[in-house]
Parts: C-alpha cells; structure tokens; sequence
C-alpha cells in the first residue's frame, strides 16, 4: 500500500508572478475604460458645443430674416431705427422682428424689439415685453453663447453695392461697420439696410461668418 503524499502547491515565487499577471490586465483594462470614458466624454461635450454653436447661428438668423422696418421709443422718448449696430450704438444690434409666437394669447403685439451684445466673452439677447418702452420698462435678458472672443457686424445699404472677385470672395468696401441715426436729420431714422453680415469669433472653433439679406430686398 502506497502512502499518501502530500499534495503539492503552488511556490512563493509562482504566486507572486500570477498576481503580478493579475495586475497588469487589471492595470490594462482600467486604461482602456478610463480611454473609453474620456473619449465619450470628449465626444459629448463636443457635441453639445455644437448644438449650443448651430443654435445660437438659428437664432441670428430668425432675428434677422425676419426684420421688419418699424422704429421704436427708447426709454428716453427717442425715436430708434427699425434696426441699428455697430461699434457706435448702443448694442452691437437692435432690430425689430416679426414672428414673435403668442401661445397665450396676451395682449401683446406680434413684433418684438431685440438686442445682441457682447459682454466678458459672452453673447447674449434681450428683447422687451413692449415695442415702445418707457423709463421702467426692463429687457429680458438670455445667455446665448459663452467663450465669444469677439462680435461684430457689418451693413450693405443696398444689393446692388455687393461686390466680389473672381474667386467669390465678397468685396467689403462698400460695407459699412455702423448703421447709426444721422444726427443732422433728428427724428429720421434710417431705414433697414439690405444686408447684415455677422462674425464671430468662437474659442475651439475660430472665426465664424454669416451673411443675411434682410425681407424685402
């Protein structure tokens, strides 16, 4: 009869070398998911960025396509263009837009007054609740987009002044970079111009510029 032999084990040095094995697939799997997780992220809050980007461009874009020429009264009792801009206004754009949706049905006109400015690399809107405000009356004031390094907007007094080379590149000469009241004739605000251009400058993304042909031309 055979005597029972011990059972043989695993050494020290075996063991150390298997959980040294367990360790670095455990290692190499948490980078792969921790690169998964961040990728995702990114991917998200790229996307996001995006929507934020071609929303604040939507929102331009029904500002000013739906322009309508119809002067204001400021909170001063001044008379104000239909629409004004530029580095000598008040707000780098104020106009007056059609198509201002009335889901309650209050005592309000369709038209809305509305502003675009930058502030502190952020842009923001504001519109009033009336057309033609008083001393008391406040704007309701949205952020639109944060991380805006610059805002600006340009005027074409008519289409027939666009211009543009033989590569499609527009001719800007004959745009003008403020559309302001002419302080000699008071009390006659210019009219609408034919064009706005707007460019923006965005962190991440660079120089965005859109052209609009406001109604009516």
């Amino acid at each position: 009869m055979r005597a029972n032999r011990p059972s043989k084990g695993f050494t020290l040095v075996e063991v150390l070398i298997a959980m040294a094995i367990t360790a670095l697939v455990a290692v190499v799997a948490y980078s792969g998911l921790s690169a998964a997780v961040s990728g995702a992220e990114s991917l998200r809050g790229a996307s996001g960025r995006s929507h934020e980007i071609h929303q604040t461009l939507g929102l331009l874009s029904s500002d000013l396509r739906q322009t309508v020429n119809r002067p204001v009264i400021d909170e001063f009792g001044q008379l104000a263009p239909a629409l004004s801009g530029g580095e000598l206004a008040r707000n780098m754009l104020s106009l007056t837009r059609a198509g201002w949706h009335n889901s309650t049905s209050a005592p309000r006109s369709g038209l809305q007054r509305v502003h675009w400015w930058l502030e502190d690399d952020q842009l923001w809107r504001g519109y009033y609740p009336v057309l033609d405000r008083t001393a008391g009356t406040e704007a309701i004031e949205t952020l639109i987009l944060d991380e805006v390094t610059r805002f600006e907007v340009r005027f074409l007094p008519a289409l027939g002044m666009i211009e543009s080379d033989r590569d499609d590149v527009i001719d800007r000469r004959n745009w003008q970079e403020n559309w302001i009241a002419d302080l000699s004739q008071p009390g006659v605000p210019p009219t609408p111009p034919a064009a706005v251009e707007v460019v923006l400058d965005i962190s991440g993304l660079g120089e965005v510029r859109r052209l609009y042909v406001l109604p009516g031309q």
